[in-house]
């Protein structure tokens, strides 16, 4: 069962009659509530706003407390007269309804029952009804307040729940019963007060009237002389409307047709007037001008449009100029061979000033518009798409000339040809196709192209600063200019033109109504910083547009760089010198012009340049393969250029200019396949003796030694100075075919070491490694006896050795002095690591040579030993009866020739101090080893002792012949042990 909602303590009678009362619509703003119980029960009503209405008067402050007698102790109550005449009317009034109100409680004690007298009938009502209805949170709903209310199976439930609510609606209507006096009274009051607000109402409207009559007859005139003034000031400011309206429409007009005519300075002052006028709200409230400012801004786009199309055209090199200098280039090139490289572009001066002036009015307009930066950038992508254009262009039009013109280039390989030969060329291949030469004159025009560009695109960035220097209050820039920044140079002609920089102040600042430099900016331009910032900006600008088109010019080099990047390590040194020598000059001169290093480009000229020299040395490392591979050791004539190859090696003042190189055009010059062609002169077979290949090294008898003859005997038509040794340090050294061609190649890497100091550390190691090659082959050849399997030789010679050995030795004499050119170029931190290799084969080669001077001993004492195998046999003849034979025993014959053969041998070919020391060592072996075997004969005839002292004599003539020096205290030359034997058995001895 639903709850009924409470009742409040509201009389809808009193609610209806003030509703009712034409004086419910007067009442205070505040409005009456309608129970004034609250106001009832409150003795002493405040001062609000809301108690002016109230039968009694509101309370007067209370006056002050008397002042303290002086000596309290005679306190009186005549003392406290004043405040309890203050406060009587408010005490008895509170008297009166505390009074009351006890009578009230009183009537209500007597009328209630008996049961509950000393409570009210509230709490009555609570003590007969169950708490259980009273609680806040009383709800049927739930489950256990349902089942407390109303039980099941109770059939009195009903009748209990009605009887509750008679119950408590009876002690509800004795309680209003109560208070119903009151509220009657209260009520009767309002009505009152009601009555008193009606009539003041009435008073005020005849105030009101009297008010408006005096008005009018007082101040009529006054006031439409006013309304006059207001209407005549009206007609004014509408006249200067229309003015206004008529000078805008004719702007707008003007505007429109100076857009049209391209004038953007007229423009540009008809759009600051406008703009003047919008800022100073005078166009506010105008309908008709209601899109003036979206007009404006389309102008002002337009301006900058044509401004920006204008200072392109003019800061861009003319496209028909470069197009006559292509064809001016491509003509020139296709009937003047390529004597050198020539690129210097100059500008001149009267087209210096033609640029300025044409330059000067569209930066000061641009700069009205603060459009400088985003133009210049417009600027610098024109730029670069226009030196792209012009570089493609003069590719497409000079490819096909130089393709078809005849070359005597030795570069051009079959490949190449073979690609040219095929149908529907691509760019790429046609560039491939170019001989080195041809690809020159193409880098050449392509140089002087982009200079054009470059050169222009500077003098543009000079004279924007020229002009950012010239404004009127002008700030040092040093400290803010991004291009001294950079490194880039702001050099300009700084000519004393008043005139020029009077132009430049006037027409920035035309009028002071209209200094609007940089557009809805004229507050910010008051500071110094902002004028520093705007400057930054255009000058930075202007140096990145050059920085850009460098970047593109390099860009585009470079890849025509790379479209070749694999044939230029198989060029000649000339022709890749030449390529990276323009190639140089290039990079310089944009660096020179945008004050930015090409990393790119000197990265990639690096690269091949290293694969230059990786390509040359692997080409160089198979060809000294192949020439030793091929070598006979033969002596050879040394030509003239050779000599002057180790004169210019061991000379204190190296040449530094790379191209000057030994000539080719000689009487020795390189085979296809690397073998150097000289003229060989024949030898006497008197090499060839039936004993000359005693020296074998495999020990084979009777072998003639046969010269084998070179790959080309002679060069027709050329005559040249020859000499037999080549000189290095005052001593002369034999040399061999491979010995020469090895020169040439360390000459051609010095070469490359000057021309490309940037790889001289590489080259140094190329060096070390050929040099490597060179020893380690040298060594397997003919100590190792390779030759014998590779290049077709019988038997390994002493002349063989020799001469190996002179080349090895004229080599180790050579190192000193190529490490010294060499190291010209390299910095002192690297060097420490170089020189270390190159002692280490300096010393390889030295011990390469003692090497072969041992083996030339060891061939020498193995001669000896296969002879003294036969002593025996020999002596047993001398044992005969008869001694008629005086001269020496074969033994004595053979070991003699043998050693003289070797001697006359080696003193033709090594040098003095090595014959000396080979020797020297031959002469202790044949004292000790033919005195043991002559001690161990049994000579006991007269006949065999004379043959034996006759063969020791014979072969101490020999060995006091060898140039073998002292090693004993003895003053007979190489004296001995068979000196002494001789003395010992014979009591002879041979004298010098």
């Amino acid at each position: 069962m639903a709850t009924r909602p409470p009742l409040r303590t509201v009389s809808t009678a009193s609610s209806s009659h003030s509703t009712d009362s034409p004086t419910a619509a007067a009442a205070p703003p505040g409005g009456v509530p309608q129970s004034i119980t609250a106001l009832l029960n409150n003795p002493l009503p405040s001062a609000s706003s809301g108690s002016y209405w109230l039968p009694w008067p509101p309370p007067t402050s209370l006056p002050d407390a008397p002042p303290v007698p002086s000596h309290p102790c005679e306190v009186s109550r005549a003392d406290f007269a004043p405040y309890l005449a203050a406060v009587a009317d408010p005490f008895a009034r509170f008297a009166d309804i505390r009074l009351h109100a006890n009578a009230e409680l009183a009537a209500s004690d007597d009328g209630a029952p008996t049961s509950s007298s000393t409570s009210s009938g509230l709490a009555a009502c609570l003590r007969e009804v169950p708490a259980l209805f009273f609680k806040e949170d009383f709800a049927l709903e739930e489950g256990a307040t349902f089942e407390a209310a109303c039980p099941l199976g109770d059939g009195a439930l009903q009748e209990r729940l009605g009887q509750h609510l008679d119950v408590v609606e009876a002690h509800l209507v004795q309680e209003i019963a109560r208070r119903s006096a009151s509220f009657y009274e209260a009520q009767g009051r309002l009505r009152g007060l009601d009555g008193e607000i009606v009539s003041a109402v009435g008073r005020i409207r005849e105030l009101r009237e009297v008010v408006r009559v005096l008005t009018g007859d007082l101040v009529g005139d006054a006031q439409q002389v006013q309304e006059l003034n207001a209407t005549r000031g009206n007609l004014v400011a509408l006249q200067e409307k229309l003015t206004i309206i008529l000078y805008v429409s004719q702007a707008l007009t003007a505007l429109r047709l100076l857009v049209l005519a391209a004038d953007c300075a007229g423009a540009l002052d008809v759009i600051d007037d406008l703009q003047n006028l919008l800022d100073t709200d005078e166009l506010a409230g105008l309908y008709c001008f209601r899109h003036i400012r979206d007009q404006l801004g389309t102008s002002l786009d337009s301006v900058n449009s044509i401004l920006s199309a204008e200072f392109v055209r003019a800061a861009v090199p003319d496209g028909k100029t470069v197009d006559a200098m292509i064809s001016s280039t491509v003509k020139r090139r296709t009937s003047i061979p390529l004597n050198g490289t020539e690129h210097e572009v100059s500008v001149d001066e009267e087209e210096s000033f033609i640029l300025r002036d044409r330059l000067l009015p569209l930066i000061i307009c641009l700069l009205r518009t603060d459009k400088v930066p985003a133009v210049l950038r417009i600027y610098r992508d024109t730029l670069i798409t226009a030196m792209k254009a012009s570089v493609k262009s003069t590719v497409a039009e000079m490819l096909p000339v130089l393709i078809s013109r005849p070359t005597d280039s030795d570069s051009v390989t079959g490949e190449r040809a073979a690609d040219s030969d095929a149908g529907g060329q691509s760019l790429a291949n046609k560039l491939r196709n170019l001989s080195s030469e041809g690809f020159v004159q193409l880098l050449s025009a392509i140089f002087r192209i982009v200079q054009v560009h470059l050169l222009q695109a500077a003098e543009v960035k000079k004279i924007v600063q020229w002009i950012m220097r010239n404004l009127d209050g002008s700030i040092s820039t040093d400290a803010t200019n991004p291009a001294i920044q950079h490194g880039g140079s702001i050099d300009f002609s700084q000519e004393n033109d008043n005139g020029v920089t009077s132009r430049v102040s006037s027409t920035v600042t035309r009028s002071p109504t209209k200094l609007s430099l940089f557009q809805g900016k004229a507050n910010d331009m008051s500071s110094t910083n902002s004028i520093k910032n705007v400057r930054a900006d255009v000058l930075r600008e202007s140096t990145e547009a050059v920085f850009a088109a460098c970047d593109a010019a390099h860009g585009r080099w470079a890849k025509l760089l790379g479209v070749r990047a694999a044939l230029h390590p198989k060029l000649r040194l000339q022709e890749f010198l030449i390529i990276y020598n323009i190639t140089e000059e290039f990079i310089a001169a944009t660096e020179k012009i945008g004050g930015r290093l090409g990393y790119n480009i000197r990265g990639i000229l690096q690269q091949q340049s290293k694969q230059f020299v990786d390509h040359q040395h692997s080409v160089r490392m198979a060809k000294i393969k192949a020439v030793l591979d091929q070598e006979t050791w033969v002596a050879v004539d040394v030509p003239e250029e050779f000599q002057a190859i180790v004169l210019s090696l061991s000379s204190t003042d190296f040449p530094v200019n790379g191209m000057e190189m030994p000539s080719t055009d000689s009487n020795s010059k390189l085979s296809g396949d690397g073998i150097l062609t000289t003229q060989e002169p024949s030898y006497s077979p008197e090499n060839n003796v039936d004993n000359g290949d005693a020296t074998s090294v495999t020990g084979h008898e009777n072998r003639a030694e046969s010269t084998s003859p070179q790959i080309e005997n002679n060069v027709a038509g050329h005559v040249k100075t020859m000499s037999q040794t080549i000189v290095l340090g005052g001593v002369g050294y034999h040399m061999v075919n491979c010995g020469l061609i090895l020169l040439k190649m360390l000459s051609e890497y010095v070469d490359i070491s000057k021309c490309l100091p940037s790889l001289s550390f590489e080259v140094v190691q190329r060096v070390v490694e050929i040099l490597k090659l060179f020893n380690t082959r040298t060594c397997q050849l003919v100590l190792g006896a390779g030759a014998m399997q590779v290049s077709g030789l019988k038997s390994i010679t002493s002349k063989h050795l020799a001469l190996a050995s002179q080349i090895i030795s004229f080599i180790h004499s050579l190192i000193p002095d190529i490490r010294r050119v060499l190291f010209l170029k390299i910095p002192e931190a690297r060097k420490q690591l170089l020189m270390s290799e190159l002692d280490r084969v300096n010393q390889d080669y030295k011990v390469h040579r003692d090497e072969i001077h041992t083996k030339l001993v060891q061939i020498m004492r193995e001669r000896l030993l296969a002879n003294l195998r036969k002593l025996p046999q020999i002596v047993e003849s001398w044992n005969g009866p008869e001694d008629n034979d005086l001269q020496p025993s074969l033994f004595a014959k053979a070991v003699t020739k043998e050693v003289t053969y070797l001697h006359r041998i080696l003193s033709q070919i090594l040098l003095e101090v090595d014959v000396q020391a080979i020797f020297r060592q031959v002469v202790q072996i044949f004292h000790s080893h033919i005195t043991d075997a002559f001690s161990k004969l049994d000579v006991s005839s007269p006949q065999a002792k004379n043959r034996l002292c006759r063969d020791v004599q014979h072969i101490l003539v020999c060995i006091r012949k060898l140039p073998a020096q002292n090693f004993s205290a003895e003053t007979v030359r190489n004296y001995g042990l068979l000196d002494e034997f001789l003395a010992e058995k014979f009591g002879t001895k041979v004298d010098e």
